[in-house]
Parts: structure tokens; sequence; C-alpha cells
């Protein structure tokens, strides 16, 4: 499936805050100082460590908003491999103006690509099972449209983007309803026909609970295996079976072998780590 490109609306309003935020009161006072107006250069943005590339066309935006002379020539796509050494795009023109969107630049280049390489090292690691890994909420305010694309750059789902475009019945909901029927169904007399359901549940004896009411997926959360090929069996594919907990590329092939249909991980988005991706001097 190809990557479908962000919106440039959207991609420009993230890298104009970020600029706005690097620039301050007085712009970049240093390129300004050390480097003579009217010199140009050529670099290249080079991967440090092999990954997966996310997030050339916000490196793009930020070279553009700081200067429209600068020309940035992608010799890449997101979704990418990257081996040590690889060439993502070639920059060239006026250097105090390259040098002032440098950093911004990488900060989204390398976030985002190490976004899409962790995400990529679970596929790979789930790659023989049906189960996709996924996303969550668990995102940077901000920018979660932006690490929500990396993961799909590097070849997962994502989750609900928002409070509003899915109901996630999670265990304090529970609670304060007074049990998962309830829940469930205070849930679908509220909602639109278009709009899915999802429980969240830590026991077999709530899934039982919450098939009852025939959701459109359940999440079994911090579930062994055993308990998660049982509940798989359970449900019988009446509903979607997300697994969530303990997710790594270690972790992953067992539970995705359960048979469940998705993997989410948080981490994905709040904790994966930078790419280390370099903006090197070429002439």
């Amino acid at each position: 499936m190809t990557l479908a490109p962000l919106p440039a609306i959207m991609i420009e309003q993230a890298v104009r805050a970020a600029l706005l935020e690097d620039l301050g009161r007085a712009g970049d006072i240093t390129s300004d100082s050390v480097i003579p107006a009217g010199t140009q250069a050529k670099v290249a943005l080079v991967a440090r460590e092999p990954g997966v590339a996310a997030g050339l066309d916000f490196c793009r935006c930020a070279f553009a908003l700081v200067d429209p002379a600068i020309r940035f020539t992608p010799k890449l796509e997101d979704g990418a491999r990257l081996a040590p050494g690889a060439v993502l795009a070639e920059i060239t023109g006026p250097a105090r103006g390259i040098l002032t969107g440098e950093r911004v630049a990488l900060n989204f280049l390398g976030h985002l690509s190490g976004i899409a390489s962790a995400t990529r090292g679970i596929a790979d690691a789930i790659a023989h099972t049906r189960a996709k890994i996924s996303c969550t909420r668990k995102t940077t305010p901000g920018l979660r449209f932006a690490e929500k694309y990396a993961v799909r750059a590097g070849g997962g789902a994502n989750h609900r983007f928002g409070l509003d475009d899915a109901i996630l019945i999670k265990d304090n909901h529970i609670a304060i309803a007074g049990g998962v029927g309830k829940a469930v169904e205070a849930a679908r007399a509220a909602i639109g026909h278009l709009v899915k359901i999802e429980v969240e549940v830590d026991t077999l004896t709530q899934l039982a609970e919450a098939l009852a009411h025939n959701p459109d997926a359940v999440l079994l959360d911090n579930m062994s295996t055993t308990q998660l090929r049982e509940a798989v069996g359970m449900i019988g594919g009446r509903a979607v079976a997300e697994a969530s907990g303990r997710i790594n590329a270690e972790t992953a092939p067992a539970i995705a072998e359960t048979g469940v249909d998705l993997i989410s991980a948080g981490w994905l988005t709040h904790s994966a780590k930078v790419l280390d991706i370099g903006l090197d001097f070429a002439g």
C-alpha cells in the first residue's frame, strides 16, 4: 500500500510553530554573524544508523519557510529502509538559511524516523502472523498527526485519533458506569451508527460480559499468551481482538501468534528512540 503524504497545510502549521520557537526575538544571530551574506552551500541529510525514513516533507517545509531560495531534493521517500550512510536528501542554496533551518528539520526527521523505525521493527517481527502493530493516543501534544503518520510509514496501523472518532470504554469508565454491560449499552444508545465501540477488559470474565453486548472490538489488556489464546477463542471472530501491554520486538511475536488482530503500544509514539540523521556539508 502506497503511503499517502500529509497535506502541506498540516505540516506547515507544526513546522512554522517550531521555527518561531527557535528563532525567538532576533533570529539566528550565530549564522547571521558568522556566515557572510550571499554565501551558498550544498549539504546532505545522511543516516548514521539503520532505520526507516519519515518526515522528509517536514524538512522541506522548514527550509522553504526560512528561505524560499533553498532547494530541497529528496533522494528517498518516507517509508524507505535506511542503511548507515544513506543520503535522504540534498539541500542547496543560501548557507545562512540552511543553517537556520537545520535543527528544526532534523528534530522532525529524527523523531519521526525513530517512530517509523521502531514500528517497522515490530511489523517485521510479526509479519508471519495476521496481526498488525498499532499506536495509541499517547502522543506528543500538537504532533499526534505527525507521529501517527510516522507509524504508517513504518508499516503500522493507527488507533483512534482522538476522543471524538471512536468509543473506547476503559476500566475507569466501567467502574463509574457500574459494569461492562451498562457502559456498552449507554454508549450504544448515545452514538451514531458509524461510530465503533471498543471495550478494555483485564479478565476473561469481563470479556464474556463484554461479548454479551456485542462490541465492535475488545482490548485485551496485559493478558498472558495463554489467556490471549483463550480470549481469541471466546471472541470467535465476532469482534476485533486487540492485545496491549509489554509489547516490544522481542515479545510481539508470541503475542501475535495467539491469533489477535492487533497489538498496540503507546511507547511507539511517546518513547521511541530518535534515529540518528545528520546534515553533512558537501561543498
